[in-house]
């Protein structure tokens, strides 16, 4: 049910759009969410530990994967276990902390797995293109200066967010077009929303979300162009094939992230909208571990001892 007013002094809390008002069909929908809710968080626990369990995958490429696995767990987890709840409950509403709480960790995993897939193409190009320094390029404390940096890159542009969702005192609406308190549709119903007022969260945004890509593309580009002078066909495809789970993983993240933002403008339909933003949060995090453990010949063989040892 859409509920429609105009300038909202005090706002308690908001409604959410839910993903089908069918009786019938919400049920199956539930059980639909929870299940890839728990292949998710099984399948990226799985990774964690796989790369725990054994010595030979204690690599930077692999410490980054394992973090990347908690992010996107995170990141799963900010959505989906709301979503159901309402689905059972057969209410939408969520309190205004409640609604800043989510945009916050929403906005804190999904930069961290912006940073951390750019972190992994910088971590492929030094392998590659400079094989005989990554020991020291990429040493232990680098690694971890690195997520450290990630995450507070991504604390900031969460704590920025929050800082202009706090400064709105007046609503147009009290209804977000998406089944999760979205940060720019939470934003947009401000009365006196504007963009000289958003000018700061649309520069922290680029920062943390075209600098990653463009740090991506550019190690891309230098690991091809190394790759290319390779004379033996098997070292080529040894090199690419180093690359492809991340490289499948990049694709994924950045084409269903830029796909709802792209649509978001495009279209104002709140279907479309939904859609979109479910291939986003819940349909990434749970395609990775997939990604990773049939792509990646290490992960695999990892994961096929790991059966056997609980065999």
């Amino acid at each position: 049910m859409k509920m429609k007013m105009k300038n909202i002094s005090h706002v308690s809390q908001f409604y959410l759009l839910r993903v089908s008002d069918d009786p019938e069909l919400q049920p199956l929908l539930c059980g639909l969410f929870l299940s890839m809710f728990l292949i998710s968080v099984l399948g990226n626990l799985l990774i964690i530990l796989t790369v725990i369990s054994f010595s030979h995958l204690h690599t930077p490429m692999y410490f980054f994967l394992s973090i990347l696995s908690m992010a996107d767990i995170g990141f799963i987890s900010t959505t989906v276990p709301n979503m159901v709840a309402e689905l059972q409950i057969h209410s939408s509403a969520i309190s205004y902390v409640g609604c800043l709480t989510q945009m916050s960790f929403f906005i804190i995993f999904a930069c961290m797995d912006s940073m951390l897939l750019a972190v992994m193409a910088y971590d492929r190009f030094v392998a590659i293109c400079h094989p005989l320094h990554y020991a020291i390029i990429m040493n232990p404390c680098r690694c971890g200066v690195l997520v450290l940096m990630s995450f507070l890159a991504s604390l900031c542009e969460s704590l920025l967010h929050n800082l202009s969702a706090l400064q709105v005192k007046c609503f147009k609406d009290i209804t977000i077009a998406n089944f999760f308190c979205h940060p720019s549709q939470l934003l947009n119903l401000g009365c006196d929303n504007t963009f000289k007022n958003n000018i700061p969260m649309y520069v922290i945004g680029v920062m943390l979300g075209v600098f990653p890509l463009l740090g991506i593309l550019i190690s891309y580009f230098k690991i091809i162009s190394s790759i290319l002078r390779i004379t033996s066909s098997r070292g080529r495809y040894k090199a690419f094939s180093t690359c492809g789970s991340h490289l499948a993983v990049v694709w994924l993240f950045y084409g269903t992230g830029l796909g709802e933002y792209f649509g978001s403008l495009l279209s104002h339909s709140s279907g479309n909208n939904v859609i979109a933003s479910l291939m986003y949060t819940v349909v990434t995090p749970m395609l990775n571990p997939f990604i990773y453990s049939l792509r990646n010949q290490d992960i695999s063989n990892s994961l096929k001892r790991l059966h056997f040892c609980t065999v």
